[in-house]
């Protein structure tokens, strides 16, 4: 079950998370109103405090209907970039329609305050008529001509006119103006509508890297699983010639005890993820479980040193990743003389670099040995690489009195 809301998860895509998505709304809007209330003041506008409340009506229904703009676009999310912008380009306008209406309706009132009090301070009477249309009051003389006993005099009379000044705007008329307030908020939307596709990008740019990294990871641990499947095999059929020469040879005793010993050794060296890392201690540990296996074969000629500091047992290294040098020394050192020859596992920490090696006295690398020899070094070249990168050293090479490889790590602990 939760696979497969986990994969209806990925198959829906990366998006912006809706606080993201409301909070850069807000951001929007609080922006458009701040600078249009900066900018009344910068002008001079009368009625400052009136029109804030009816600023702050018309940033709430822009909110909204950016709301309803990122309902609609959020379903071409998946689409590409271009069809996104036809979108926007589209719905954006029809959208700023009714922010437009919103606010040529609350501010409509304090339109015709302005009015009167462009009148009263040019002395008439500024007002609109029932109609809508603009009128002025102006005094007008009146004549009255009367004729008395032959003879004519006139009175005069002053009286007040009304004017059309500005005829009531036609329904045509008043859509271009709401065309045209709409028209700002329009290319405001389309900012919002960039800002919005700039952080859709982001995401979908961190939701690919994230499952690269997934992939990667996934990669890397089937490369770590191979490369340590490979070991195993190598070792059992080492042991089981080893066993099987001791069966052969009549030495039932050390058969059974190397028996033992193989079975301690794959309990400890299967009890843990191939793909994880093992203490430095665990290590060691495993490796001399393999060397007692090894002493049964040859227990006058082999020798083992362990040099393990207390500061680095908990150091993390690759399960196993020694097997495949302590190998080579016996094959190549202990099995190759009949002398006693030691093997010498040592660690020490250089510069916050963990240094481990796998060292004998033997003969080096004789002759003919590449083939095999080769194999084992690579191996463990190749899961060093997989695990830390290229940030890894291994030298292996003759040394005066013997042969000694190296291998250079970064120092992790505890995980």
């Amino acid at each position: 079950m939760n696979t497969n809301a986990t994969k209806q998860g990925r198959d829906s895509g990366p998006s912006v998370p809706f606080r993201t998505v409301v909070l850069s709304i807000f951001a929007l809007w609080l922006v458009y109103f701040a600078i249009t209330t900066m900018r009344g003041y910068i002008v001079g506008f009368e009625f400052q405090y009136e029109m804030l409340w009816r600023r702050g009506v018309v940033s709430l229904v822009g909110v909204a209907m950016t709301m309803v703009l990122w309902l609609l676009i959020r379903l071409f999310d998946r689409r590409p970039f271009w069809m996104r912008v036809i979108v926007v380009l589209v719905l954006a306008l029809p959208i700023a329609v009714p922010i437009a209406q919103v606010n040529q309706w609350v501010f409509e009132e304090l339109q015709a305050k302005e009015e009167q009090r462009v009148g009263r301070e040019a002395g008439s009477n500024l007002r609109r008529d029932e109609a809508g249309n603009l009128i002025v009051d102006v005094p007008v003389k009146r004549v009255q001509k009367f004729e008395n006993t032959g003879d004519l005099f006139a009175e005069e009379d002053v009286v007040s006119e009304s004017v059309i000044v500005v005829p009531a705007p036609t329904d045509r008329e008043q859509w271009v103006m709401i065309l045209d307030i709409a028209l700002g908020r329009y290319f405001l939307l389309l900012a919002w509508a960039s800002l919005y596709f700039a952080m859709l990008a982001g995401y979908q740019a961190r939701t690919a890297e994230r499952r690269a990294g997934e992939f990667r990871n996934a990669a890397k641990a089937a490369e770590l699983r191979s490369l340590r499947y490979q070991v195993n095999p190598h070792f059992l059929f080492n042991t089981l010639n080893s066993l099987s020469a001791l069966v052969m040879t009549g030495k039932a005793d050390r058969a059974e005890r190397m028996i033992q010993t193989i079975s301690r050794f794959y309990r400890h060296s299967l009890a843990d993820d191939p793909t994880s890392d093992v203490q430095l201690q665990q290590e060691f540990d495993l490796q001399r479980l393999y060397l007692d296996i090894e002493s049964v074969r040859f227990p006058e000629r082999l020798r083992c040193v362990f040099d393990l500091p207390e500061e680095l047992v908990d150091a993390r290294v690759p399960g196993m990743i020694l097997q495949p040098l302590v190998e080579n020394s016996v094959k190549y050192a202990v099995s190759a003389l009949n002398r006693p020859v030691t093997i010498t596992i040592a660690a020490r920490e250089e510069f916050d670099r963990l240094v481990i090696s796998v060292s004998d006295d033997g003969p080096g690398v004789p002759e003919g040995a590449s083939h095999g020899f080769g194999i084992g070094l690579a191996n463990v070249k190749d899961r060093l690489e997989a695990r830390f990168g290229s940030d890894v050293v291994l030298t292996s090479a003759p040394v005066p009195g013997g042969y000694k490889s190296e291998i250079r790590i970064p120092l992790t602990r505890n995980g």
